[in-house]
């Protein structure tokens, strides 16, 4: 079961990457982007075909993290980065492709050693409750950070807040997949609100900057914060050694390390455009 989980997280960040690319494009097509008008992204005929692609892309991953524990499964998303990488340059080098390579590195080495130790849990609402409520304070930081920033900087606050939110989506999910047929309604309540407001946030983040940062920041941010919670809150990482919990930070800073030196060459590039 682990392996058709992993095989479908793969498929998913691959369908993660067209989608953004799509979506990103057709942001850039709607000026002055706000809540308001926000059904003028359904006139863009590339933005709906990101949609179409994104919505495949949550299938997988849903059926994914019925299967597999969320810290052997969410850190998979991170496989979108050098994907939107490759894609957007034919022969990406310099900084961009270093730092695409850590943070897919990083994260490559995440997942393998909690695929290894990690052990399916169940969600319990005290959890879940805990969860949200850090959740929301981390997003809160994202947002007043992206009010009083512009270009990359605000990009990536957004694409954080966004992985932050998704990162509780991925635990909220296997709630309410591994407990049918009763329905947590509770969870899914707050899988709803989390996933629209990252979604949001995304869109948002595509209309300040590049999608291959955004989509950096997001499925690196997300991945941790969901394995974070998945060790530490529902104890999936019990029993796990005192190396293997060093690997995972070492991992972890190496991704993170990759994706703020993506936000910083973006940012000196933008500086310098004409």
């Amino acid at each position: 079961m682990v392996g058709v989980a992993i095989l479908c997280a793969v498929l998913a960040a691959g369908c993660g990457a067209l989608g953004a690319m799509w979506q990103h494009a057709g942001v850039r097509e709607t000026t002055d982007l706000k809540l308001t008008s926000a059904l003028r992204l359904v006139r863009s005929r590339r933005w709906v075909h990101g949609f179409l692609v994104l919505f495949a892309c949550a299938v997988l991953q849903v059926v994914a993290l019925a299967l597999a524990p969320v810290s052997v499964v969410a850190p998979l998303n991170a496989l979108a980065i050098p994907i939107i990488a490759v894609a957007r340059t034919r022969r990406p080098t310099g900084v961009p492709a270093v730092a695409a390579l850590v943070a897919t590195a990083g994260i490559a080495v995440f997942v393998t050693i909690t695929a290894g130790a990690a052990v399916p849990t169940q969600v319990s609402p005290k959890v879940a409750l805990q969860a949200g409520q850090l959740v929301v304070a981390g997003v809160l930081v994202c947002v007043v950070a992206a009010t009083f920033t512009a270009g990359a900087v605000r990009a990536l606050a957004l694409a954080v807040g966004a992985g932050i939110a998704y990162g509780l989506v991925a635990v909220l999910v296997r709630d309410v997949t591994t407990a049918l047929p009763v329905v947590e309604w509770v969870s899914l309540g707050g899988l709803v609100v989390a996933f629209l407001s990252g979604a949001w946030f995304i869109q948002l983040g595509y209309a300040a900057g590049p999608p291959d940062l955004v989509v950096a920041g997001q499925t690196v941010v997300n991945p941790i914060v969901a394995a974070w919670i998945g060790i530490e809150l529902l104890g999936e990482g019990t029993g796990m050694s005192a190396a293997a919990q060093a690997g995972l930070v070492v991992s972890a800073v190496a991704a993170v390390a990759g994706t703020v030196a993506l936000a910083h060459y973006h940012r000196v590039r933008q500086d310098t455009l004409p």
